[in-house]
């Protein structure tokens, strides 16, 4: 491998063969995390992490699925597979950024044989990143449609209507002792959905796209060009916008919350949402749905949470930092369960229906039943702007992460070139994903958002973290990775984080993989099936990002000398600088391995620099001395 190339120094320096590492006052190798960015304030971090992760899925998903798989006992299996998978991939991911200040295609200097991964993630982040930002333009689309007085889904008799609309308002006002028979109807918020915002009626399936629909795409122009003035300076820019876009949900749902178990009828849909079923916790389908919840809801393998820690200094608290956000992100789950399902109880009530018939999950639920929900409130068009305001600022702070994972991913790669033009490297990306989805504003875009979104992340992501697991505890070690992180920390991860990481996480990850394609369905749309060709398109789209792996493998191997076994074997071995970006923070096996390293015991460096040993350097002698022991027994 090429050694890394120097920072490029923002004033003229003396040549480093003239320069003692104590002559150089405090400053030694400050240059490197400089000019690639660092987080600017102690929160950033963390409010970018619980952005990242408290996304839609929480609102539009969590809830559904816990109603579905038992109620109340969903809890049950949802904390277990966060223990079992959550906590430890996170935390996994967390160290892996935070040890080696490299984004997910560099980290792979850990083992360059492996490198395919870094290009599977990059690849499901760029389909995932096309098409959540369209949702955020639908977002969008229907926070403008909120600002006026009269919401335009909450009537029929608008030329997007036709005869099957049937109006709440019209069946209250009504005879109530004459029954109506609403099985047949279509709410005008349904038809608003699919007749005017999508204009679905335009396109006969996913081959037949029709037109462009011009006012979704601006909005996805719009959707894309905050999204670039956002991440425009990397972490220093988005690090500052989390502290709304992260905080002001929160404010947001706790509101929709008050209003929801004011309502009449809301304890029908809490009792819904939270009845428990414990006989659902036999059933195989409940444990897999919650180790799926917890997987996306998380953001495991998607590269972003391995990005943001690796803008951190070397021995920031991520420890904490996993169980606030993990914790924090069930917790929000659960609450906003609370303020869908309050509403959705008066909603039923309202109707006249069973709530299992007016729950629904994903777009279903943000842009058709939820929307209606509001038009039966006084203030609707308050109700529905805080709504959609809220969603807004879910999806963009971890759309932030999404684009900030592949600027980092390529600009890590080729940081001569890429760094000094990072804000135009982002504009390119930027206008690319936009052009890739304006396929996704025509009157057919929703069968292609839905095939993205089936396919985009499915096992193709499953199979990039049950690899990354294996390589980390298998072929790197689980002895010097837990030694890394004791390095880093000053502490080893516990025999729960050990085993975990061997066994439980990537058999659990195993078994999802497993189920997935046993219980395989094409993809639907309603009462629209896909075509064959499309199923294929979409396999293909999973499949590829698993085949970056072996093609990665391939690569790596031809770069090396000797026989093929010989290649695969040094291929596999850590590279040279491999290990912290800092040269004061390498200890041990560390210690000179970067390109123009001078300082032969970087304890003398901090010595000078702080003027005594702290905490960190007792860890770094302590693992110095490990690593000589085990040396020793070796050669025994």
């Amino acid at each position: 491998l090429p050694s890394p190339i120097p920072c490029s120094p923002a004033q003229p320096v003396t040549p480093e063969l003239l320069v003692s590492p104590s002559s150089q006052d405090g400053d030694l190798g400050s240059e490197c995390p400089e000019d690639r960015g660092n987080w600017t304030g102690r929160l950033d971090f963390l409010l970018s992490c619980i952005g990242y992760c408290v996304g839609l899925g929480n609102v539009w998903r969590f809830p559904y699925r816990a109603y579905t798989n038992g109620g109340g006992a969903f809890l049950v299996p949802y904390f277990i597979m966060l223990a079992i998978c959550g906590i430890p991939i996170f935390f996994m991911e967390l160290s892996l950024g935070q040890f080696s200040s490299l984004g997910p295609l560099a980290v792979w200097k850990i083992s360059p044989l492996f490198k395919g991964v870094g290009m599977g993630t990059i690849l499901i982040v760029s389909l995932v990143a096309i098409y959540y930002n369209m949702i955020i333009a639908y977002v969008l689309f229907y926070l403008f449609a909120s600002l006026t007085s009269d919401l335009p889904w909450q009537h029929c008799g608008n030329w997007w209507n036709t005869d099957l609309c049937l109006d709440h308002h019209v069946i209250k006002a009504g005879n109530t002792t004459f029954p109506v028979n609403i099985t047949n109807t279509v709410s005008p918020s349904e038809e608003y959905w699919s007749r005017y915002v999508l204009h679905i009626q335009g396109s006969s399936g996913i081959g037949d796209p029709g037109r462009i629909r011009w006012n979704l795409c601006l909005c996805l122009l719009l959707s894309w060009t905050i999204v670039y003035l956002c991440i425009l300076k990397g972490v220093k820019s988005s690090g500052k916008v989390v502290y709304f876009t992260a905080t002001f949900p929160y404010l947001i749902l706790v509101m929709l919350l008050i209003r929801g178990v004011t309502l009449e009828g809301a304890w029908k849909g809490i009792r819904f949402y939270l009845t428990p079923q414990f006989d659902h916790l036999l059933s195989s389908k409940v444990w897999i749905e919650a180790a799926l919840q917890i997987f996306y809801s998380l953001g495991v393998g998607f590269g972003g949470l391995l990005t943001f820690a690796s803008y951190n200094t070397f021995h920031q608290n991520i420890y904490r930092d996993t169980f606030i956000v993990t914790l924090g992100n069930a917790i929000t789950s659960i609450l906003a369960g609370f303020a869908i399902f309050s509403v959705l109880g008066y909603m039923s009530q309202e109707l006249g229906v069973p709530v299992n018939q007016v729950a629904k999950a994903g777009p279903g639920l943000a842009f058709v039943v939820y929307p209606q929900a509001m038009t039966m409130l006084p203030l609707s068009p308050f109700w529905s702007f805080l709504f959609f305001f809220m969603l807004l600022t879910l999806g963009l702070d971890s759309q932030f992460a999404f684009m900030e994972t592949i600027v980092t991913a390529v600009t890590d790669e080729f940081p001569y070139y890429l760094r000094p033009k990072k804000a135009s490297f982002s504009a390119v990306i930027c206008i690319a994903l936009f052009l890739m989805g304006l396929i996704l504003t025509t009157e057919g875009g929703m069968y292609w958002l839905v095939l993205l979104d089936d396919y985009s992340a499915g096992f193709g992501l499953m199979v990039v973290v049950i690899t990354t697991c294996l390589v980390v505890t298998r072929v790197y070690g689980i002895k010097r990775f837990c030694r890394d992180v004791h390095m880093m920390l000053g502490f080893k991860p516990g025999p729960y984080f050990r085993t975990c990481w061997m066994v439980l996480s990537p058999a659990t990850m195993m078994g999802l993989l497993v189920y997935n394609i046993i219980k395989y369905q094409p993809s639907e749309y309603g009462s629209y099936r896909f075509p064959a060709w499309a199923e294929v398109l979409g396999i293909l789209m999973g499949v590829l990002s698993c085949l970056m792996i072996p093609m990665g493998m391939v690569v790596a191997v031809l770069q090396e000398e000797g026989t093929l076994w010989e290649r695969v074997q040094q291929a596999s071995r850590p590279a040279m600088d491999w290990g912290p970006s800092l040269e004061e923070n390498r200890t041990g096996m560390y210690v000179a391995s970067l390109a123009g390293s001078q300082s032969p015991k970087p304890l003398m460096v901090h010595m000078r620099k702080y003027g005594g040993i702290t905490s960190y350097e007792n860890t770094a002698i302590e693992v110095d001395r490990e690593m000589e022991e085990e040396e020793e027994e070796e050669s025994m």
